[in-house]
């Protein structure tokens, strides 16, 4: 494993141990060469489909999934076509192609996309690639971890971080348990509107959105994880809720004071710091914070100014 990953550094911030008067770890995902963290696990796939033989990638993700599986099955010389649907932004398209994916534009929704790949990988030496849901793609994420543990100076008292459909944390959870961090709370963000996991723990169990109303699109899983939601009843995993505000205004403070361009879905994790919002259980316990910087493909600085135009951030 590890073979098309790189090793993200994870920076102190000055700025946000000054807010939170502690120290605050930045684990810059946004750094992997597809743009996000999603390389690590969906790498790892296709680096295990590739070794039993399959010759094409599949995935169905207008986004950042599709972008880690272009890159992977390009890297490993697999071939990949990319299910996507109609509301992907033609940006990502672009990108897509030029990582040498063949797009199918198909359906309103990526429910709609993903029946089509979910059929199209049953053909001989395909692999399906599904942004979240796999235990493969969730153990190449855990990775992340494996490497904070190098990297922070001790314990951390939590790890934020943004979730979708789950993937991101079910790997951390996964990374936790692996160097004996158990105890750690996870913090798991989410924007209004896209709140598939706070929703699963109010309803106490998985349960469907009925549209993806937030900006951070990236975060439109419309039902989470069932391993996350399990997860989130035997270890701590705290729920955090944001506006889409919030999170376009953690991606403008991330960008003036670090330099680095995100997506709301990614700056969803760091609104519970900059906006005061960190539970009461973790501002308790002693020990750094680490903030997965997931990262993002979909941004450009123009967008973010319509962004902040949008939710008067």
């Amino acid at each position: 494993m590890g073979k098309l990953h790189v090793e993200t550094p994870a920076i102190l911030s000055p700025s946000l141990t000054k807010l939170c008067g502690r120290e605050v770890y930045l684990k810059l995902e946004n750094l992997q060469p597809s743009g996000s963290f999603k390389l690590r696990g969906i790498g790892h796939l296709c680096e295990e489909a590739r070794a039993a033989g399959c010759t094409e990638v599949v995935s169905s993700s207008g986004g950042n999934a599709g972008l880690a599986a272009a890159y992977a099955a390009r890297s490993l010389q697999m071939s990949c076509t990319v299910f996507t649907p109609r509301s992907t932004p033609a940006m990502v398209v672009d990108k897509l192609r030029a990582e040498g994916a063949d797009v199918q534009i198909v359906g309103k929704n990526w429910n709609e996309a993903n029946e089509v790949a979910v059929e199209r990988a049953k053909r001989p030496g395909c692999c399906f690639v599904h942004p979240y849901e796999h235990p493969t793609t969730w153990t190449g994420h855990s990775s992340l971890v494996t490497e904070l543990q190098r990297q922070l100076p001790e314990r951390p008292a939590a790890v934020l971080l943004s979730v979708g459909g789950g993937g991101l944390a079910n790997g951390v959870i996964e990374g936790l348990h692996r160097v004996g961090w158990d105890d750690v709370p996870v913090v798991a963000a989410e924007t209004q509107g896209a709140d598939c996991f706070s929703k699963a723990l109010e309803a106490g169990k998985p349960v469907s959105l009925p549209d993806i109303t937030s900006l951070a699109k990236s975060l439109g899983a419309l039902q989470v994880s069932s391993r996350l939601f399990e997860s989130a009843q035997t270890r701590p995993v705290y729920s955090v809720v944001v506006s889409d505000r919030q999170a376009v205004e953690a991606c403008t403070r991330l960008a003036e004071e670090h330099r680095l361009l995100v997506e709301p879905a990614c700056g969803a994790a760091l609104a519970p710091l900059y906006s005061s919002l960190l539970p009461a259980e973790v501002a308790a316990r002693p020990g750094p914070l680490a903030v997965v910087v997931c990262g993002g493909s979909g941004v450009t600085p123009q967008m973010l100014i319509q962004w902040q135009e949008m939710t008067a951030a």
